[in-house]
């Protein structure tokens, strides 16, 4: 039997014990995930270096290996993580709502797990202790496929968590990593209907595409950032400079930050800004009367509003007004995380209204589009789709309903 087939059966039986665990049982197995990790980092830094000398040895660009890096502080907020989710609330069996029909048929909505969760990913290892605290929370098992390029970091966190599971209740083969990185194995995975609830793909364009485009289970999409930010005429000037300084340079390399800034053409510190991000090294591309105006700007090409740069490089344009703003991010953005700064509160309205996005921003940074930002501890990823769930993805996002239906004896006579 393929390594596929034989961890997602494993995956499906284990998900059946998962489902009837207490909010206790499951929380006692992320507490010693959280121990475990902490007690083995010096081997899962070990193990993420070999990433990272493969990495630099392949000419992957410092975006990407900013992604796949570990280090202690990183440890430190992944195991942080992993406790934020063990103290939140398990959704599993809440009553989303109550009522009875006038044939007395009392009737619940009530919270379940979706049951086995198909994790694709990039150089991101944060992303399998994420994933899989979120999804053991939740009553779910996961099988986690991560990039090559990440390959040592994965099975060494793993390793540690099912280490981590053997003294609970909770089955160590409720965690599976696929350490067959093909293309073709993938391309199965994607059909494994009768053992997969859900897929969710977690990366860059390309790979969301690939998995939407040939999956046969159903797809719980999340989307590039190609993030904007409108400084309106209003805006007051230190507070807008630090926003995009933050929202652009705080990490580059992640999908909430900007990537597009568009100013007020009557905003009167459109200097002030341009220069700053000039001196913290930011490459500039912006419309012609920008790049015509101050050297160190060069003219943006059509491809450059599309693009997700994941790196010290920004996309300027002055615009008219807010309207102009909000037809520009129509045509460009990518319904993620888009920001007005103003102090004109009908501008405000107006954004909110007419931009369909996930995460909508008025005077903060786009950096806050996370799940524990947004108080989920972690997030399984951010949805840029309409259907089931939207932005950060926590355990909500990663369950479903039942109907559970109380008689006394009725039968349908029409």
């Amino acid at each position: 039997m393929s390594e596929l087939l034989e961890k997602a059966e494993r995956l499906k039986t284990a998900s059946q014990t998962l489902a009837m665990l207490s909010a206790e049982e499951k929380n006692e197995a992320l507490e010693q995930i959280a121990q475990t990790l902490d007690r083995e980092r010096a081997f899962i830094l070990q193990e993420n270096e070999k990433d990272m000398a493969q990495g630099r040895e392949q000419g992957l660009s410092p975006a990407l290996l900013d992604r796949l890096q570990l280090t202690n502080e990183r440890l430190d907020q992944i195991i942080d993580g992993v406790r934020q989710v063990a103290s939140l609330p398990d959704p599993v069996g809440e009553i989303i709502a109550e009522w009875t029909r006038p044939n007395g048929l009392r009737i619940q909505t009530v919270r379940v797990p979706l049951g086995v969760i198909g994790m694709v990913y990039e150089a991101r290892p944060n992303v399998t202790v994420d994933a899989a605290s979120l999804c053991l929370k939740t009553g779910n098992a996961v099988l986690l496929r991560g990039s090559t390029s990440a390959l040592h970091s994965n099975k060494a966190l793993v390793r540690v968590m099912k280490e981590a599971l053997r003294t609970t209740t909770v089955p160590e083969t409720a965690i599976e990593l696929l350490e067959d990185t093909s293309r073709e194995t993938a391309q199965r995975m994607f059909r494994l209907n009768n053992y997969l609830d859900v897929l969710i793909p977690r990366g860059g364009a390309g790979l969301i595409r690939s998995v939407v485009e040939n999956a046969t289970v159903p797809v719980l999409e999340t989307g590039v950032g190609n993030c904007h930010m409108f400084i309106d005429e209003s805006a007051e000037r230190q507070m807008a400079i630090e926003i995009v300084l933050n929202a652009k340079l705080q990490r580059p390399s992640v999908c909430n930050a900007v990537e597009t800034v568009l100013i007020h053409e009557r905003w009167p510190y459109a200097a002030d800004l341009l220069e700053t991000l000039h001196a913290r090294g930011v490459e500039l591309r912006g419309d012609q009367r920008l790049a015509s105006a101050y050297p160190f700007i060069s003219e943006a090409t059509e491809d450059d509003w599309y693009t997700e740069y994941l790196a010290p490089i920004l996309a300027v344009k002055l615009v008219a007004d807010v309207d102009e703003a909000i037809a520009h991010i129509r045509r460009y953005g990518t319904k993620h995380s888009e920001a007005i700064i103003t102090e004109n509160e009908a501008n405000v309205r107006r954004f909110f209204q007419a931009v369909d996005a996930a995460v909508l921003y008025h005077n903060a940074s786009t950096r806050f589009t996370d799940g524990e930002q947004f108080g989920y501890g972690a997030e399984i990823g951010i949805s840029t789709q309409k259907l089931h769930a939207r932005g950060p993805m926590g355990l909500v996002a990663i369950t479903t309903t039942k109907s559970l239906v109380y008689g006394t004896g009725q039968i349908r006579e029409s």
